[in-house]
C-alpha cells in the first residue's frame, strides 16, 4: 500500500489498486478534485488487500486486472468474500476485449472501465457503483458479456437456472439484460418504477446473486437472453 488518506466519513471512498503509478497518481488526483469523493489509500497489487480493505474501509475500489503478484481477479474474489458489506469493485483494463473482465463480473464486480476513459467517465462510474447500481451502460460490457456467453467452450458451464422466476420476473429480468434503468423497464412492462425494483430485489434473491451485472450474466449463461438480441 502506498499510503492512507483521512476522510470525513460523508465522501464517497476509494481505494486504487493499479500496479502503473501514473495511473494510480492521475486517477487519484482526479478523483480527490471531485466534491464528494475522496481517495483513502492506493496500491499497486492485491497482495493483502483484505487487510487493506479492513484498515482503510473504501466504498469502491479501483482494481486493475493484470498486476503482478496478486491480480485483479484473485483479489476481487478476496474482497468479495470478506463478512459484512464489501466494497463495489471497478474493474480497470487496457483493452476491451480482457478475457478477464468476464470472470470478474462473474464472480461480482459491478462493472469495468477502460484506462483511457475520460474523466467525466471515471467519475461517473464511480458514482454510479457508489449508489448501488452497476456499470452496464457501455455498450462494450454488454458486448463483452454476449461474447464470451456465446463461445462453444463455455456451453457446459451455463449453470444459472431461472426455474425459480415467475414469468413477470423473466421479463423484467429480459430488460435488465438488455441494459434498462429501472425507470425505462416500467414505461416498458407499465408498472411502478417501485414495483420493478421489487422484482429485481425478488430475482437477486431468488438466484443467490449480488447485483444487476451477475443478473445480466446469468440471462445471458442461461440462454433468456441471446448475443445480439
Amino acid at each position: 500500500m502506498d499510503h492512507p488518506a483521512q476522510t470525513d466519513g460523508t465522501d464517497i471512498r476509494v481505494l486504487i489498486v493499479d500496479d502503473q503509478s501514473m495511473i494510480r497518481g492521475g486517477f487519484e488526483a482526479l478523483l480527490n478534485a471531485q466534491e464528494g469523493i475522496e481517495v483513502v489509500g492506493t496500491a499497486s497489487d492485491g497482495k493483502g488487500i483484505v487487510d487493506v480493505v479492513r484498515e482503510l474501509g473504501p466504498d469502491v475500489v479501483l482494481m486493475d486486472i493484470r498486476m503482478p503478484h496478486v491480480g485483479g481477479l484473485e483479489a476481487t474474489r478476496l474482497v468479495l468474500e470478506m463478512p459484512g458489506s464489501p466494497p463495489k469493485i471497478i474493474m480497470l483494463t487496457t483493452f476491451d476485449a480482457d478475457e478477464y473482465v468476464f470472470a470478474a463480473l462473474r464472480a461480482g464486480a459491478s462493472g469495468f472501465l477502460l484506462k483511457d476513459s475520460t474523466p467525466q467517465e471515471l467519475v461517473h462510474a464511480v458514482r454510479v457503483v457508489a449508489g448501488g447500481e452497476s456499470l452496464l451502460a457501455p455498450r462494450v460490457t454488454r458486448a463483452l458479456i454476449a461474447d464470451f456467453v456465446a463461445r462453444p467452450e463455455r456451453a457446459a458451464e451455463a449453470d444459472a437456472s431461472l426455474e425459480v422466476l415467475t414469468e413477470r420476473e423473466l421479463d423484467v429480468l429480459r430488460l435488465v439484460a438488455r441494459g434498462l434503468a429501472n425507470r425505462e423497464i416500467a414505461a416498458e412492462l407499465v408498472m411502478a418504477e417501485q414495483t420493478v425494483k421489487t422484482h429485481v430485489s425478488r430475482v437477486l434473491g431468488k438466484l443467490l446473486l449480488r447485483d444487476r451485472t451477475q443478473l445480466v450474466v446469468a440471462a445471458y449463461e442461461s440462454g433468456l437472453v441471446r448475443p445480439g438480441e
